[in-house]
């Protein structure tokens, strides 16, 4: 059997691309119109983060095979098959989730960030034995949390750098 593969929602993976862009686009205006050594750093100091922060989330996939779980992540990859898990748990926070899946030697956290998410808990839940899922997980798996509130944040950070944008040229011109 074909694993499945799970990767982080593209309505999230989007705003934020378009927000990596948008922050790239004003340190270069920034640059152009030689304001402030102060703001370049500012812009330079956010720029980063929120480029690791998409790769990572571009990069992320979860692979549900028949013997293990594999996560890709940007520089590294994770795999556990399900012999060797002694407990699958689950961490709510409002409405963001996580799953920790642990064995002796290592550990991997899902969070709900995944596209089809309530899919890959229902099979992950179905693939490990039994006796190590906890009740929440299994109370989870048949009835998952709707989370939006990140794609909410993102598209509105993307807003808000359109107008800063429009403020840092108009002024200029």
């Amino acid at each position: 059997m074909e694993p499945s593969i799970y990767t982080i929602r593209k309505n999230f993976l989007i705003p934020l691309g378009l927000v990596v862009i948008l922050c790239f686009i004003l340190l270069v205006t920034v640059l152009i119109l030689q304001l402030p050594p102060a703001k370049i750093i500012i812009l330079a100091t956010f720029l980063l983060p929120a480029t690791i922060i998409f790769a990572e989330s571009f990069r992320r996939k979860v692979h549900i095979g028949t013997d293990a779980i594999k996560v890709n992540k940007l520089f590294r990859n994770k795999q556990i098959s399900y012999s060797e898990l002694t407990e699958v748990d689950t961490i709510k926070v409002r409405k963001r989730v996580f799953i920790s899946l642990s064995s002796e030697n290592d550990f991997i956290i899902l969070s709900n960030s995944y596209d089809r998410f309530d899919q890959l808990i229902k099979q992950l839940v179905d693939k490990v034995p039994a006796a190590i899922v906890s009740e929440e997980t299994r109370q989870l798996a048949e009835d998952p949390p709707r989370k939006c509130s990140d794609i909410f944040s993102a598209w509105l950070a993307v807003a808000v750098l359109v107008l800063i944008i429009c403020a840092q040229l108009r002024g200029a011109f």
